[in-house]
């Protein structure tokens, strides 16, 4: 039996700016004020990216040597079932969706026989732009 959540104006306005930009790591503190004219209160953010965490629909970050804690949507389209790529510079991600992605991530499971999560990993690196 299904459970089905009541979805506030609040949560719906935050789910649009979220699958909006899926290869962003946003912090609570962008989102809000990305979100302030339309009257989505930073509590309410807070709340609904916990409960987002806590379905699976989104990737809390800690960046390095900062405190700060930023979220990436892993529900939009683009971003399901795909490994990424995220840059430490600039935070940018990257789906990694090619033939060559889908073999190695085949080989593990056929030749280790460990299943990849692929909404769990991530690898990190330097983009080529930051690195020019």
């Amino acid at each position: 039996m299904s459970k089905s959540k009541y979805v506030t104006r609040q949560r719906k306005m935050l789910l649009t700016y979220l699958e909006q930009h899926p290869d962003e790591t946003l912090s609570a503190r962008a989102i809000a004020d990305a979100l302030k004219s339309e009257c989505v209160s930073l509590s309410a953010i807070y709340r609904n990216l916990s409960a987002l965490e806590s379905e699976g629909k989104l990737r809390r970050i800690s960046r390095t040597a900062s405190r700060e804690v930023c979220f990436q949507y892993l529900d939009a389209p683009p971003c399901r079932e795909k490994l990424h790529l995220s840059c430490t510079r600039c935070g940018r991600t990257f789906h990694m969706d090619t033939e060559e992605t889908r073999e190695f991530i085949s080989n593990v499971s056929k030749i280790d026989g460990f299943e990849i999560d692929k909404t769990e990993t991530v690898l990190y690196g330097v983009c080529d732009t930051c690195r020019k």
